[in-house]
Order: C-alpha cells, then structure tokens, then sequence
C-alpha cells in the first residue's frame, strides 16, 4: 500500500496539466494520463459555488466567524469564491487549505476565475493567496486569512478546529485511499461538535465509510450534470 501510494505520487508529480474550458466558461486543469480534471467539466465555477456555498457556507449565520478547512487546495477556486462570499456576507473566515501537489504558479496565472466571476479588482489577491509561502498565515482581506499547508491528507492532525470542511480530492476512480474510512475519521476529529463536511462525491463507499467514521449523512442534489452529492455532519 506504501510503495503504490508513493508511486502515484511521484507519478502525479511529472505528468502533463492541461489548461481547459468547462462548460459554464471557466477554466480547469485537466491531468490526461488520468483522465481527471480538478473540477466539473460540466463548469468548474457552479460546481465550486453548489457544493461548497450553497451545501456549506450558507449554513453558517452572515457576520459569524467560521474556521474551514479545504481537502485539495488545488487551484485556490473555492478559497478565491469564499473569500468573495466572506465580504458580502460579512464574515469572519480563517481559512486552512491542504494540497500534497501545489500547482505552479504560472498555470495558475493562466486561469480565467477572476474574469468569469468578474471581479478584476481581486485579481490581486487570488495571485497572493497562490505565491504566498507555504505554513504561514496570511491575510488576504479584513475577512479573509489563509494558510496554505503542503501536506498529505493522512497527516493532519488537527482536532476540534474547524467549522466546515470542503472536501475536494480527486475523485474515488483515481484516488480512493482519500475516501476511505481512515481519512473520514481524520476528518471528524478535526470537526468541532455541530461541524459539516460537504463533498461533490455520492458513491455508497464514500458515504458507508462517512458512517463508520461516526459522520451522520446526508444525500442531496448534485451540481448541474451530477446527479447527487454529500452532506456530512458531525453531533448534529
């Protein structure tokens, strides 16, 4: 298990990233030797904003302060929309992205989140947020910090901290030691009590393991082209 986990990783680290357009006209990544992109190709932006916003954050009361930790930093979409979120809803967010893989920045520059979401104004903050150093807090905004953490999922170690967690690994087909029961008790203990996880991932594995993991679960609709997602809630 060690030596294919390793494996993939020093894989995943030299194979080709491809810029392209999802559906509702913002971009992605897509990784062809895996034939996986880092967001829906049916649009990464609407995915970012029904999984994460509307299954995550818009639970939380406007002008509250809300610790989120994000499984897959990746592109830094969710982190940028949160950040947009957080000033018109006035709150307060401290905000903890993992990534084992950061992407380059010049692919990141090569990104159209800023334009599509049409805020040329924090063009540069999204670039901050991606040049900033690694393990160290930063704030972006009055309401908006962030720590980015080069760190493999299995490593954290945090308990009782976050809110809400964004879980956005690739999906089970390429990667599924990230959707096992070991990772989701990772993740319920770094939950305080009333936590949330959301995920844009609805397989019966996933949410078994949720379960075993003490998660209490919920099914909902999925983002446009995807039938169903899931809600993960911790002593609710």
């Amino acid at each position: 298990r060690t030596f294919v986990f390793l494996l993939f990783t020093w894989l995943l680290i030299r194979m080709k990233h491809e810029i392209i357009i999802t559906q509702d006209g913002s971009s992605s990544i897509y990784i062809p030797e895996l034939d996986e992109t880092y967001h829906s190709k049916f649009g990464a932006i609407q995915e970012a904003k029904h999984v994460f916003v509307k299954n995550g954050l818009d639970l939380f009361e406007n002008g509250s302060e809300i610790s989120i930790l994000e499984i897959g930093f990746g592109t830094g979409l969710n982190a940028l929309i949160t950040m947009l979120e957080a000033e018109k809803r006035n709150l307060k967010v401290n905000y903890v992205g993992v990534e084992a893989y950061p992407i380059a920045l010049n692919e990141i520059l090569q990104l159209n989140y800023v334009e599509q979401l049409e805020v040329p104004e924090k063009k540069e903050d999204f670039e901050k947020m991606h040049a900033t150093n690694w393990e160290e807090e930063i704030v972006i905004t009055p309401n908006f910090t962030i720590t980015k953490r080069k760190q493999f999922f299995k490593d954290i170690s945090d308990e009782n901290t976050f809110d809400l967690i964004y879980f956005d690994a690739f999906g089970f087909t390429v990667q599924p030691e990230l959707w096992n029961e070991e990772i989701f008790e990772i993740m319920y203990k770094t939950l305080k009590n009333r936590g949330i996880l959301t995920t844009y991932a609805c397989r019966t594995s996933i949410k078994k393991a949720m379960q075993h993991a003490g998660f209490q679960t919920l099914k909902l609709p999925g983002a446009p082209g995807k039938r169903e997602m899931l809600r993960a809630l911790k002593n609710w």
